[in-house]
């Protein structure tokens, strides 16, 4: 059956299009008896407004756009479901989509965003260049989550990289861990503040960092194992590792596995994020928590104090990670 139109409603309550127009987008300048008449025939054939439509006509937007960079990643569906209850309560709605963390894509992505009109738009860890931030900036409110930028125009909200890494280390120490690696991000957003925080509770601890390279995937927290297993004797091996990520960690684990070491007796492992995979029971992964549901309603907030025209100054949100114990890590065993 055909979606009931604007024109449906217009000849069922017998009156012209452009009074079903102004009635939808709630116009003072109608009297009560045609507004429920309208009302009345809209109800009966089950025809609701078109947001897009009803923004493009009005000039004015209830779509926030939100670009995810990886949706295989359980953060990003945590960080979503904040964004969603907050975009919810404040009468807004969201339309999602992903660049799969390729700049050329996220681009496109963008891009394609932009073109609904949305009120503002919210990107996930995007791995586009800052140019192409401040271009989106220059058409509405942008805000990052779990990326910085200096571009005046864009908000952020981000976690302390540096303290969640550092929270890993203190805590590998303490279990008796000196050779301690870190499987690191790459050039993925935030990947360089848990670097830096990893290398600065390294050196603290008067231990020699050992950075693998590698990205947030489990494909590559697999390779960056595999690596390690080639350059290290088994007795020189790390007795712990610091990964980018939980679905970095994962991987890590499954290729340590295959090569007969236990984790944690072995190698110890830490993850960052505390996704839903980190909880569940056959895993166990000991990891830094981001707080991702608050960054979500964070991020909604700072959008619509943009939108409303309640603020103009940047606002740089940065939240405290804590550390949550589970199994894949353990004393060392002298």
């Amino acid at each position: 059956m055909a979606r009931p139109t604007m024109e449906d409603v217009a000849a069922k309550a017998g009156v012209s299009r452009a009074l079903v127009s102004l009635v939808m987008r709630n116009a003072p300048n109608v009297s009560d008896e045609r507004r429920t008449r309208v009302l009345c025939a809209a109800h009966e054939l089950g025809y609701e407004p078109h947001a897009m439509a009803r923004s493009l006509a009005s000039r004015t937007s209830t779509v926030l756009g939100v670009m995810v960079s990886d949706l295989r990643n359980a953060f990003f569906a945590d960080v979503v479901e904040g964004l969603d209850a907050a975009a919810e309560a404040a009468g807004f709605h969201l339309i999602l989509n992903t660049g799969g963390r390729s700049p050329a894509r996220e681009r496109a992505a963008l891009k394609s965003l932009l073109s609904f009109r949305p009120a503002g738009v919210i990107l996930l860890s995007p791995v586009v260049p800052a140019s192409a931030i401040e271009e989106a900036a220059a058409q509405g409110p942008v805000v990052l989550v779990s990326r910085t930028s200096r571009v005046p125009g864009v908000d952020t909200v981000n976690d302390d990289g540096e303290a969640g890494s550092a929270l890993a280390v203190d805590h590998l120490v303490s279990l008796g861990h000196r050779r301690i690696a870190h499987l690191d991000g790459g050039v993925a957003a935030g990947a360089a503040a848990r670097r830096r925080g990893y290398q600065q509770a390294m050196r603290r601890h008067r231990l020699h960092p050992l950075i693998v390279r590698s990205e947030h995937t489990d494909t590559a927290g697999e390779k960056a194992v595999h690596e390690l297993l080639g350059d290290h004797p088994r007795a020189g091996l790390p007795t712990a590792l610091v990964a980018g990520n939980d679905f970095n960690a994962v991987g890590a684990i499954s290729a340590l596995e295959e090569a007969g070491l236990r984790v944690p007796e072995d190698v110890s492992v830490v993850g960052y994020d505390n996704t839903s995979l980190a909880a569940l029971k056959h895993l166990s992964l000991t990891t830094v928590d981001q707080p991702r549901t608050e960054m979500g309603r964070l991020a909604v907030e700072a959008l619509l104090e943009r939108v409303r025209g309640e603020r103009t100054e940047p606002v740089r949100h940065l939240l405290h990670p804590s550390l949550v114990v589970r199994s894949t890590t353990a004393a060392l065993e002298r």
